[in-house]
């Protein structure tokens, strides 16, 4: 139990570089916001529903973090700081991180779809800060949400997904990154696909007129220079 105990504050340890020591990292919020959860997991599973409740009213009061006693979380499960929403249905893996402000929300009540409502992370997944994951998808393997996405569709393992709709985006000419990314994306600069297409058109065009003004000018006998002095 406490080799288990600080395998997991060693695992946040590595994500996070703020702790210097375990005993801070037993006061973070996600902390003790999963440590409850296992409770009313427990309680839930056992179909204390109304004590599973109670504690979990207990959890989002003292930590501001809202998990639902249904749902499934595995190993070395890291929120970092707070104010996140966790569905009934939803399944987390093993060493996922999430950070502040994340919803793992649920298909519509009112279109009547009972069973699996809201999403699965596979492991190794990084949802950045303010990040909503919605529906019963997919976040494979690995995967990454950047900050602020909302991403309604599955996700395939390794993607890094930003945008709203979000959608998969390319790293530095499509190199993928090693370790951990802390928020989800590298802090650096990051272009979204479409705009990276119509940055593109734009330069083809603007090499396109300087080409055609080039031929006009062969055309009516002035060169560059001469059409330049002209202007």
């Amino acid at each position: 139990m406490f080799e288990r105990l600080t395998n997991y504050l060693d695992s946040i340890k590595a994500r996070d570089p703020a702790p210097r020591s375990r005993w801070e990292i037993l006061l973070y919020p996600g902390v003790l916001a999963l440590g409850l959860h296992r409770v009313a997991h427990s309680l839930y599973r056992s179909e204390l529903y109304f004590l599973a409740r109670f504690v979990n009213h207990l959890s989002r009061f003292l930590t501001s973090i809202d998990i639902h006693p249904g749902a499934t979380i595995g190993r070395n499960f890291f929120i970092d700081h707070g104010f996140t929403v966790i569905g009934e249905t939803a399944k987390i893996g093993d060493n996922v991180t999430i950070y502040q402000c994340v919803t793992l929300g649920g298909t519509s009540p009112d279109n009547g779809v009972a069973g699996k409502r809201h999403p699965t992370l596979a492991d190794n997944v990084i949802i950045g800060s303010g990040a909503q994951v919605l529906g019963p998808i997919t976040v494979g393997t690995g995967a990454r949400v950047g900050a602020n996405a909302v991403v309604t569709k599955d996700v395939v393992p390794g993607a890094v997904m930003v945008g709203i709709p979000a959608r998969p985006t390319m790293i530095e000419g499509g190199r993928s990154e090693t370790g951990f990314v802390p928020y989800g994306t590298p802090c650096r600069d990051m272009f979204d696909p479409e705009t990276q297409k119509f940055e593109l058109l734009r330069c083809e065009m603007d090499q396109l007129r300087k080409e055609l003004a080039a031929l006009k000018a062969e055309r009516d006998g002035h060169g560059p220079e001469e059409l330049r002095d002209r202007a």
